[in-house]
């Protein structure tokens, strides 16, 4: 089972590479996505999802340092990043000028990026190997996430997206969500843990 994933895991990745969309386990849901740095993957993921192109797209990235490459850094952010990362806390903050970069639909009007580092390890493995990638739950904008891959596919018909099939998933709760503002923060979306600083 591991080498069949492991080799699953290599599909998606040149399957990204190619400017293709993938459905992948995240530590919350199934999440879909693509790499970030590719304006028409992006733009089927909006399609995909029916969601209306101002409502940008969430990052996973590999690292704390390639987080720190996209998004301004300060104390709080090194704080929250320290304490819940890897896993379900997703930071909005200001892009710097490598962030503001990447695909429109990515950084928000405001200039900010909404990002995290997964838990997941196939998630994880994805981001590390191909740089950021967009991550957002694998339905329909008005419809509950997906824990299942019969769910998934039920969504997705005949679309061409690769699917990696990890069963069904634990049905927890979506991330977090926090807003920087200088050296405090705001929760946006209370999600799978709670931030305490």
């Amino acid at each position: 089972m591991i080498l069949v994933l492991s080799q699953e895991i290599q599909r998606a990745i040149m399957h990204l590479q190619a400017g293709g969309v993938v459905v992948y386990p995240t530590e919350s849901s199934y999440g879909v996505g693509c790499m970030a740095t590719n304006a028409a993957a992006v733009a089927r993921v909006f399609t995909l999802k029916e969601r209306p192109i101002e409502k940008t797209l969430p990052l996973i990235v590999g690292s704390i340092d390639e987080a720190k490459r996209l998004i301004v850094w300060s104390s709080i952010v090194e704080q929250l990043a320290q304490e819940h990362w890897p896993g379900p806390l997703t930071i909005v903050a200001l892009a710097t000028n490598e962030g503001k970069k990447l695909a429109p639909g990515v950084v928000a009007a405001d200039g900010t990026i909404a990002l995290r580092v997964s838990s997941h390890p196939i998630a994880q493995a994805l981001a590390q190997a191909v740089g950021p990638i967009v991550s957002t739950s694998a339905n329909s904008s008005s419809e509950p996430a997906c824990y299942a891959s019969m769910c998934v596919k039920a969504w997705l018909g005949d679309a061409d997206v690769l699917v990696i099939d990890a069963g069904t998933l634990p049905q927890n709760p979506p991330s977090t969500i926090v807003r920087i503002y200088d050296d405090r923060y705001a929760v946006v979306r209370q999600g799978g843990v709670a931030p305490r600083l």
